[in-house]
């Protein structure tokens, strides 16, 4: 353990001071690679997985480091999430005749599911990090903590509301990492709001797309 520690040490270094506050390697290269998974993501680039994967490692030692422990929890879940939506985007299901899953919208079912153990988790992470850890911000750790699990898993089935979720996780994130003094973080995130933004568009232009293609000829538009 100890060895392992020793190994990681030199990734909490400063590299450069900004706004007063040190700045790490560790979100220096998180900074690097989640700007570049959110990308890949807009692009439905597979390599968005690998990428995405070495991110939550950085950023489990950078959330850890924090005292954001739900955040840092938060990344285990992703990297198996991760593993579920590479193999998802890769095999498909029965969405993905062609080969390649298609992007969808969530059906009202997903919906009834979804809302309440959003709202669950987010009451149970609060209670837990309020009692079971000295974190300064349970509520808004655990509300962006279940906001981005869900996300995460319309990402995962290519569901065009996942970026909705992830705009609305992103509001939340910006200022809790600049109270946190994480302000690289914070820069980045409000760069993936903006990519969000791009990936919505992309995907609902590649889902209006594919429902005028489903038109039957001499159908009125």
């Amino acid at each position: 353990m100890t060895d392992i520690a020793d190994l990681l040490a030199p990734l909490q270094e400063p590299l450069f001071t900004l706004l007063d506050t040190p700045v790490s390697w560790t979100e220096v290269l998180g900074f690097g690679s989640g700007a570049l998974c959110v990308w890949l993501v807009a692009r439905q680039h597979i390599a968005n997985w690998p990428i995405g994967i070495a991110n939550n490692l950085f950023f489990i030692l950078l959330f850890t480091g924090a005292g954001l422990y739900a955040d840092a929890g938060l990344q285990v879940v992703y990297i198996a999430l991760a593993a579920y939506g590479w193999w998802s985007w890769v095999r498909g299901g029965p969405e993905a005749a062609s080969g390649r899953l298609p992007v969808t919208r969530t059906d009202a079912r997903t919906w009834w599911v979804l809302v309440p153990a959003t709202a669950a988790v987010t009451v149970g992470l609060t209670l837990l990090l309020d009692r079971a850890t000295d974190s300064t911000v349970p509520f808004w750790d655990a509300l962006t903590t279940a906001l981005s699990l869900a996300a995460t898993y319309g990402q995962c089935r290519k569901k065009v509301e996942s970026w909705y979720l992830w705009i609305a996780a992103d509001v939340v994130y910006v200022p809790l990492y600049a109270y946190k003094g994480l302000y690289l973080t914070a820069l980045l995130y409000l760069g993936f709001m903006a990519l969000c933004v791009v990936g919505l568009v992309g995907w609902r232009r590649e889902l209006v797309g594919r429902a005028g293609s489903d038109v039957p000829v001499g159908a009125p538009a």
